[in-house]
C-alpha cells in the first residue's frame, strides 16, 4: 500500500482552489440517415487563447504559471497533488520511508514512454531528480544536498538532506515541479534550460512558434493510470487531438474571440470585461479566487538596501487605489495583508499589518528624509501582458511620485520582464501576481533568487514550519515570518484577486487547479 508522507494540517489547506468548470451543450436531434447526434461531434482541436508567451517550457527551473500550466500537459512527475492538495502517485508506484525518515525508496511506474519511445527508467528519474535538486530554486531551498540513486531499472532511493515530514509534499509541488525528462536531454542542458522538451506527459510539444502559439499534439503511446485521483493527480485521456496555445497579449483580441467563437478558452480576462462577458450566452465564466498581488521590493542593490527607504515605500501606498485601477470591480479583490486567502484556516494570518495599507504620505516622507534619500531613480519593471501587474505599477509610480521619489516605470514583454526581475541591477520593486499556495515554504517571497530576500529570519521561520511538533507551532512560525517580512520590507501583498477565465458552453470537461487543465477537455462542433 502506498504510504503517504504529507504534513498532517494540509486537509485544511486551500480547497477552494479547485473550481471544476466543464460545461456542456444539450444534445440535439438525431440525423434523418442516422448520423450521431451533430451536436455531439467532437472538434479535433481546442483553441485556448492566454496573454503572454511563456518564458520557458523547462518545468524544473521556470517560476512561472503558464510554463507550468503548459508543462502539465508535455511532461509528469513522480508524485502531484490531488483536489485535497494531497500528493498522489503519478510516474511512482509506491514509496516506502526508513525509519530515520531520510530515505525514500521509490518504486516506478513501469512501461511508461517518453515522446521519443524510449521507456523511462531509474537512470532518467535520477538525472532528472538530481538536477531539480540543484537548479530549481523551490527544491534547493527546502531540499538542496538531497540526492537520489539508482537501485535498479524500476527503483530509486532519495537520501534527504534531513528528515522532515513534507519531503513527498515538496516533490509535488506544482511550480518548477519536479518533471522526469530522459537523461540525455538533462545531461545537454545548458544555463538556460533544457533544449527539447520531451516528456511523458498526455500530449507533446509539436510547434512552438514565439509570441504566436504553442501546439500540443496527443501522445498516442501515452500510458493512462487507471488508479488515478483527481487534480493534477487524476485520469489524462488526452481527449482532444491538438491543443493550441494562442499567444494573445492584445485584451480586446482575446475578449473579441470569445464573443465570437475564434477561442474556445480564453484565459486572464480583464476585470474590466467581467461584467459584460457574462451577460454572454455562449460563454460560462470560471471564476476563482485565485491568490495575490504583491510588490516585491530590491533588498540587495543600490537605495532599497536601505530598510526606512523601502518602510517609506510601505507607508505610501493605498491598497484600495491600486487595487481598483488593477481589478476594475471591488467584487473582485479583497483587501487584506496574509499571503494566504483569509479563509485557510491554517494559514490565513494579518501578522504585520501595521505596515499594510498604510497610505501616510507623512510617514512616508519622513523615512526617506530619514534613509537619506537624494533623488536617486527607483526602476519598476513591469509588462502589459498582464493588465492587472500593469495598472498596480502606474498607480505605485503615482503614490511614490507624491512623496518625492524619482520613480520610473520600465515595461517589457512578459520573457524579458521576468529576465530583469531576476538581475537585482535592472529593478528596484515589481509587481506579479501569484496563485496562493498550499503551504508557506511554496511561496515565491522566501525564495533568496526571486527577489533577494536572503535573511537567516527566513531560512530559520521556513525550518520552524517544517519541523513544528504541532500545527499549532507551525501556525505560529508562520505569523512570526509574516510578520518580519513586513517589518523588514521585503515585499507586501497588495490584495487578493479573483481570476476570471472565459469558456465556451461548447466545451466539457475543463477543471481548474492552481491553473487551468485540458487533458480531459472537449469542444463540441
Amino acid at each position: 500500500m502506498l504510504r503517504k508522507s504529507v504534513l498532517k494540517y494540509l486537509a485544511v489547506a486551500l480547497c477552494m482552489l479547485l473550481l471544476l468548470a466543464g460545461c456542456g451543450s444539450s444534445g440535439g436531434k438525431k440525423a434523418a440517415d442516422g448520423d450521431k447526434n451533430a451536436a455531439s461531434a467532437k472538434k479535433e482541436d481546442l483553441r485556448i487563447a492566454i496573454s503572454a508567451n511563456p518564458p520557458s517550457l523547462d518545468a524544473q527551473i521556470a517560476n512561472s504559471n503558464i510554463t507550468a500550466q503548459i508543462g502539465y500537459h508535455i511532461f509528469e512527475p513522480l508524485f502531484a497533488m490531488d483536489e485535497n492538495f494531497e500528493p498522489q502517485p503519478v510516474l511512482a508506484d509506491s514509496y516506502e520511508v526508513s525509519e530515520d525518515g531520510k530515505e525514500y525508496t521509490i518504486k516506478l511506474l513501469k512501461g511508461v514512454k517518453f515522446h521519443n519511445g524510449k521507456e523511462m527508467t531509474a537512470d532518467d528519474v535520477v538525472a532528472s531528480l538530481n538536477r531539480w535538486v540543484k537548479d530549481s530554486q523551490k527544491a534547493s531551498t527546502l531540499i538542496g544536498g538531497s540526492v537520489f540513486e539508482k537501485v535498479d531499472d524500476y527503483t530509486v532511493k532519495m537520501t534527504a538532506n534531513e528528515a522532515a515530514s513534507d519531503i513527498i509534499t515538496v516533490l509535488a509541488n506544482p511550480i518548477m515541479f519536479a518533471a522526469i525528462y530522459p537523461a540525455e536531454i538533462v545531461e545537454g542542458a545548458g544555463e538556460k534550460g533544457i533544449s527539447e522538451y520531451i516528456g511523458t506527459g498526455p500530449y507533446k510539444l509539436a510547434n512552438w512558434k514565439q509570441d504566436q502559439f504553442i501546439e500540443l499534439e496527443k501522445f498516442d503511446d501515452y500510458k493512462v493510470r487507471e488508479n488515478a485521483t483527481t487534480g493534477l493527480a487524476s485520469k489524462k485521456t488526452a481527449a482532444t487531438k491538438t491543443l493550441t496555445f494562442e499567444i494573445v497579449t492584445d485584451a480586446s483580441t482575446r475578449i473579441a474571440g470569445a464573443k465570437n467563437g475564434q477561442y474556445d478558452i480564453v484565459e486572464e480576462v480583464p476585470q474590466d470585461n467581467y461584467e459584460e462577458l457574462e451577460k454572454a450566452s455562449n460563454l460560462k465564466l470560471d471564476v476563482t479566487k485565485g491568490g495575490t498581488l504583491n510588490l516585491f521590493l530590491n533588498t540587495t542593490v543600490g537605495v532599497m538596501k536601505n530598510q526606512d527607504m523601502r518602510q517609506a515605500v510601505l507607508a505610501a501606498l493605498n491598497m484600495d487605489d491600486i487595487l481598483l485601477a488593477s481589478y476594475g470591480n471591488k467584487k473582485l479583490y479583497d483587501v487584506n495583508p496574509g499571503w494566504f486567502s483569509p479563509e485557510d484556516k491554517q494559514w490565513g494570518s494579518e501578522a504585520g499589518k501595521e505596515y499594510y495599507n498604510q497610505n501616510d504620505p507623512d510617514k512616508a516622507k519622513g523615512l526617506l528624509k530619514k534613509a537619506g534619500y537624494n533623488n536617486e531613480k527607483l526602476v519598476l519593471v513591469t509588462t502589459q501582458d498582464y493588465p492587472e501587474m500593469y495598472n498596480a505599477t502606474l498607480v505605485v509610480q503615482e503614490q511614490l511620485k507624491k512623496i518625492g521619489v524619482n520613480a520610473e516605470v520600465e515595461s517589457y514583454d512578459f520573457s524579458t520582464f521576468m529576465e530583469n526581475r531576476a538581475d537585482p541591477n535592472k529593478f528596484s520593486m515589481y509587481i506579479t501576481s501569484n496563485s496562493y499556495n498550499v503551504l508557506p515554504i511554496q511561496l515565491t517571497v522566501l525564495d533568496k533568487t526571486w527577489a533577494g530576500l536572503d535573511r537567516p529570519e527566513v531560512t530559520d521561520g521556513i525550518k520552524a514550519m517544517r519541523f513544528a511538533d504541532s500545527q499549532k507551532d507551525a501556525k505560529a512560525a508562520w505569523d512570526d515570518l509574516q510578520g518580519f517580512i513586513y517589518e523588514y520590507g521585503g515585499a507586501t501583498v497588495l490584495g487578493h484577486f479573483t481570476g476570471v477565465n472565459a469558456i465556451s458552453n461548447d466545451v466539457e470537461g475543463y477543471e481548474y487547479m492552481r491553473f487551468p487543465i485540458f487533458w480531459n477537455a472537449t469542444v463540441s462542433k
